[in-house]
């Protein structure tokens, strides 16, 4: 196949380019540019909330005695406004703060640019590319249940993820009230983390939540976990105007089912909000390097570097500063799984890039 050569411009082109680029941003008119936020993605158009309203407000159009009634929906703030983007911007989602102007005429608006973001969670896709899933999150709530039975593998690459993303994390135990005696194994979990340094607490979405309701007030929190550990419900609990889908557990399989379908954005308090994801069983990290997987697992990081071998594979390798450390309980069985496993997955990542 002959490959396509990318062209060289002259700078002559270039200055030409550059010149049509500018005349098309001067033609922007900018006068009627609004602050917004998105609160919600619908493939090609979101739904963007009114942050501020224009200086001199539209007039409604005037009508002689025998005209219909037009269709007219006026700038106020907190109203909520389906919008296209322009061709030349990144992809927005939920959370992105934007510049955008309305139509009153037609109840629509579009997006002319995109502020600056303090946050970015992203994940690979089924494409095995890489896809944002919300912005400016300034805590992300992990939550797990007793039903289905929890997943430590997850949660660590929920972890890494946060890590990776300079997010902080508040790990969250939902469906407490359900753990049986001969499920001590759930509790020790939630202990483990919080000895690792992480913020734990226990819930659940039909008894007391107003802890939790406290502790994220201010915040712009994302939740996320398996499918069926209830985030939808207690979203809830916290909000009952949120009017989340809820379901139920599959019998047959005992995995949740996928209720949200898509990342929204819910105003909480005064100047906070929730954001809820659609529910992820698998969370890939393939797209990090090994340096952002170390960063995940701080107890076996300080570690790294104190083997006898510079390429130790920490696996039944002799004096490995790893297994010792876990052989002596100074760090976690199956922590050291799990960071081996991801360290796996990326330099399988690596050998078929």
């Amino acid at each position: 196949m002959a490959l396509i050569r990318k062209r060289r411009l002259t700078d002559q082109q270039k200055r030409r380019i550059h010149k049509q680029h500018q005349s098309r941003q001067d033609d922007i008119d900018t006068s009627n540019d609004l602050e917004g936020l998105v609160v919600q993605h619908y493939g090609r158009q979101l739904e963007v909330k009114a942050l501020s309203v224009p200086e001199v407000h539209p007039e409604k159009p005037v009508l002689g005695p025998d005209d219909p009634e037009p269709f007219w929906k006026p700038i106020t703030l907190g109203s909520v406004w389906r919008c296209h983007t322009r061709t030349n911007l990144e992809l927005l989602v939920t959370g992105d703060r934007v510049t955008w102007q309305a139509d009153p005429n037609t109840g629509l608006g579009i997006i002319t640019a995109i502020h600056p973001r303090q946050s970015l969670l992203t994940r690979p896709d089924r494409y095995h590319k890489v896809k944002p899933v919300a912005a400016n999150i300034s805590l992300i709530v992990i939550v797990f249940a007793v039903l289905p039975e929890p997943a430590p593998m997850l949660i660590d690459r929920y972890l890494v993820a946060c890590q990776h993303a300079n997010i902080p994390t508040l790990l969250v135990l939902n469906k407490a009230d359900l753990i049986t005696s001969n499920q001590q194994h759930i509790e020790n979990l939630l202990q483990e983390y919080q000895q690792l340094g992480y913020e734990v607490m226990t819930t659940h979405a039909h008894g007391e939540v107003n802890t939790l309701a406290q502790r994220i007030d201010g915040e712009t929190v994302a939740f996320v976990g398996q499918s069926g550990v209830g985030k939808s419900s207690l979203i809830n609990a916290i909000l009952p105007d949120a009017a989340q889908k809820i379901n139920v557990i599959s019998e047959n399989s005992a995995l949740g089912q996928h209720t949200t379908t898509s990342t929204r954005l819910i105003d909480f308090g005064q100047s906070g909000a929730l954001i809820d994801s659609p529910g992820i069983r698998e969370f890939g990290l393939w797209h990090l390097t090994e340096d952002a997987i170390y960063s995940g697992f701080p107890e076996i990081s300080a570690l790294i570097g104190q083997c006898q071998f510079r390429n130790c594979t920490h696996r039944h390798a002799k004096n490995c500063a790893l297994e010792k450390a876990a052989s002596e309980g100074e760090i976690l069985p199956r922590r050291l799984e799990s960071f081996l496993r991801l360290c796996d997955e990326i330099q399988e990542a690596q050998q078929k890039s």
